[in-house]
């Protein structure tokens, strides 16, 4: 079942307990697909969602963009958080990156794919979880994501729904001025 919710973004949402309800794994399928013909064009790329499919590959919008962003919803609804550790480059420690939006990397067997953690960038203020009540809260002052290159393999069987963003070229990982909640001791 399709929905716009706004320009461009659609949310696809199955049956979460109906056997053969394959919708996220095909979607990350295709995202996967379309990103790899698209590094293919360009050289450059390491290693509605059908609008921003068809956005992606579109030869009249030549914008450069190489990535589908997306959110996933659990079984239980809520959107999909995961996190991960960057080590600092000039100093002892690491990042901590929480984000609900990812880059679909590759397909490591039939049901569970890599994916790369997108950072949410904002200049208003550093960005985190922890206060925030949706992610529409969380990612409301968002202005673009970067590439962390931490990425995380999950199983797509454990999602109900995926919300897919207009395509992007996310930006180099940054690293973030000093937090206290984000820097490890």
């Amino acid at each position: 079942m399709e929905r716009p919710i706004k320009k461009r973004r659609w949310i696809f949402m199955g049956s979460c307990h109906s056997k053969g309800s394959h919708c996220v794994k095909d979607i990350l399928k295709e995202i996967v697909r379309v990103q790899n013909e698209v590094a293919a064009l360009d050289h450059c790329c390491d290693t509605s969602c059908e609008r921003s499919i068809r956005d992606l590959l579109s030869p009249a919008s030549e914008n450069g963009n190489t990535t589908i962003p997306f959110l996933l919803y659990c079984k239980d609804c809520k959107p999909f958080f995961a996190s991960g550790l960057k080590k600092k480059a000039m100093e002892a420690g690491y990042y901590c990156i929480e984000t609900p939006v990812f880059k679909a990397k590759k397909f490591v067997d039939d049901n569970c794919v890599k994916l790369e953690l997108l950072k949410p960038v904002s200049a208003h203020a550093h960005w985190h979880k922890c206060d925030k009540k949706s992610v529409c809260d969380a990612l409301h002052h968002v202005e673009e994501f970067e590439s962390t290159g931490i990425c995380t393999t999950v199983d797509v069987n454990c999602f109900c729904g995926i919300t897919c963003l207009d395509p992007i070229t996310p930006a180099a990982f940054t690293a973030p001025t000093s937090h206290p909640a984000l820097d490890s001791e």
